[in-house]
């Protein structure tokens, strides 16, 4: 079938090292609508983590060895993407406000893309299959804050709205992992505190499956669930449900 779009996919460091399922799915949910994927040559963290901590040497290095590898694809045509919330942010909105003359940094702000945001698209053109196989009932899904704040809109869930007999239940509250705020011994307490109220309405809810478009969230919430059940992330629920 004739190709609809291309992408690049920066697959960021958590999706390489801990849930490469996460990249894995992207990937397989693109192909599977007909858009061709490639992966960056050379590939760096986006440098959020760094930015949290307030090391902005490590920022700008890491900037100037990611940037024109992903500009030179921008430039070929590719829409760029990255399954972790906190990356599509480093790159559409933090640089471009630490770089504001930096013509590069515009260029591939201008082309990085929410998973979601670009299937939405996709779907608005016509372009977005929907032979979905398996129903995903009842969906309670966090709202990733470094989503949010890019103000896409809810195309996560209505994306997965467009499967039959499914409802997704938004939640919009901080999961309390914030960056290194749940994996550190002196704060972890106040995490879990954080997500308490999540954690309660996805129990409330009695959903067939939870997560969160952010993974570190969703394996948060995760911890703080009594029922242990695992969560999912929402492109591992819309593979599901296309049966790819």
């Amino acid at each position: 079938e004739e190709t609809v779009g291309k992408v690049a996919l920066f697959t960021t460091c958590y999706c390489n090292y801990n849930e490469p399922h996460i990249a894995d799915s992207v990937i397989k949910v693109l192909e599977h609508n007909n858009v061709e994927v490639v992966l960056p040559e050379r590939e760096h963290c986006c440098g959020m983590p760094k930015l949290e901590l307030g090391d902005l040497a490590t920022v700008n290095k890491l900037k100037e060895q990611n940037i024109p590898v992903l500009q030179k694809l921008a430039r070929e045509g590719y829409a760029i993407m990255a399954a972790v919330p906190s990356c599509v942010l480093m790159f559409k909105q933090e640089l471009p406000l630490m770089y504001p003359e930096d013509e590069a940094v515009k260029e591939v702000a201008a082309a990085f893309h929410d998973p979601f945001e670009y299937l939405y698209k996709l779907h608005k053109q016509g372009n977005l299959r929907t032979d979905f196989k398996t129903k995903l009932g009842n969906v309670s899904y966090h709202v990733a804050c470094h989503q949010r704040v890019q103000s896409i809109g809810p195309k996560t869930r209505q994306i997965l709205e467009l499967i039959e007999d499914t409802e997704v239940m938004p939640i919009e509250r901080c999961s309390g992992h914030d960056g290194t705020y749940g994996v550190k011994k002196e704060t972890l307490q106040f995490a879990n505190k954080i997500a308490r109220p999540i954690v309660r309405q996805i129990e409330q809810q009695e959903a067939d499956h939870y997560g969160s478009d952010c993974p570190v969230a969703g394996r948060h919430l995760e911890n703080n669930l009594e029922s242990g059940k695992e969560t999912s992330h929402p492109i591992d629920l819309l593979r599901l449900a296309y049966g790819i």
